[in-house]
């Protein structure tokens, strides 16, 4: 990077790994493994809406497989230590799919399974959008197109610490008919952040409808490619290729990148996949217990 094209960088003295930090290199759970601990996260996932009787099931649903790959294989952290200055950062920018990431968060140890069933309940710490009172959450969501500005500051401020943290971002598709989305693409490539890594929920369904009857995405690729984004393409739901194209997008120069991985909404549950129906209708409890008998 030229002198003009970044921001000045300076030492930072406190990037030392604690110790029983969760480096995904030291232990890694098999592909199987990972299967089954997809299998449990959509089991918690249904649990937790249906005792609160509301959420967005559809994209915590999809968005699972990338969930676990990054928490499991990818992410440096501590669940002991989240504030951890060094450690990797994730943003929900999607941030109605909290009980995803909720799931994943006590399956790590942030914070004890029981809370799950406080999902949406008052003086919960784990609310209906993710906010930064819950342990392991970096950014308070709600309104969508602002995680990419947000991991792009994290991203920048990681550079001029001189840390060696890696930002990841994760975006629904639908998110992305949003002006500010592309104004942080343009600025990530203006910098040359390859230590940001956006992934896209390609579920092709917002809210109660197909993407393409909202606002038609396509050429999606493309469209990244000319912002000055290194894109991959890969399939959401495989853990291999996605925790390959984590570890191609981490190794890349000069670049941010980009991972638009194909989904399914509601993925996991025969009768929710690709139904708009279920993008925040709570399942009721004929459906809950057909769901559960699916994921056993």
């Amino acid at each position: 990077m030229g002198p003009d094209s970044a921001p000045s960088i300076k030492k930072n003295a406190s990037s030392t790994e604690p110790s029983g930090v969760s480096v995904a290199a030291s232990y890694p759970p098999s592909i199987d493994e990972l299967e089954g601990i997809a299998k449990e996260l959509r089991r918690k996932v249904l649990r937790m809406i249906f005792v609160a009787g509301s959420g967005h099931q559809g994209g915590s649903l999809s968005e699972i497989e990338i969930l676990a790959s990054l928490y499991f294989r990818v992410l440096r952290i501590d669940p002991q230590n989240p504030g951890w200055a060094s450690r990797d950062r994730f943003i929900l920018s999607k941030s109605h799919a909290c009980p995803g990431l909720y799931a994943v968060l006590a399956q790590k140890g942030f914070f004890l399974e029981d809370e799950l069933d406080t999902f949406r309940k008052i003086n919960s710490r784990l609310q209906g959008h993710a906010h930064i009172k819950t342990p392991g959450v970096e950014m308070s969501g709600g309104s969508l197109g602002q995680g990419l500005s947000f991991g792009l500051g994290c991203a920048l401020s990681a550079r001029i610490d001189s840390d060696s943290y890696h930002t990841y971002v994760l975006l629904g598709d639908g998110e992305c008919d949003e002006g500010q989305i592309w104004e942080g693409a343009m600025a990530a490539a203006h910098y040359g952040l390859d230590n940001l890594t956006v992934i896209v929920d390609r579920n092709r369904i917002q809210n109660d409808r197909f993407t393409d009857e909202v606002m038609k995405l396509e050429p999606f690729a493309d469209k990244w490619k000319a912002f000055g984004w290194n894109v991959l393409k890969t399939d959401g739901h495989d853990f291999a290729s996605l925790i390959n194209a984590f570890d191609s997008a981490r190794k890349h120069p000069n670049q941010p990148t980009v991972i638009i991985a194909d989904t399914v909404k509601g993925k996991g549950i025969s009768f929710m996949e690709n139904n708009p129906a279920f993008h925040a209708s709570p399942p009721t409890e004929e459906d809950y217990n057909k769901a559960m008998l699916e994921l056993e």
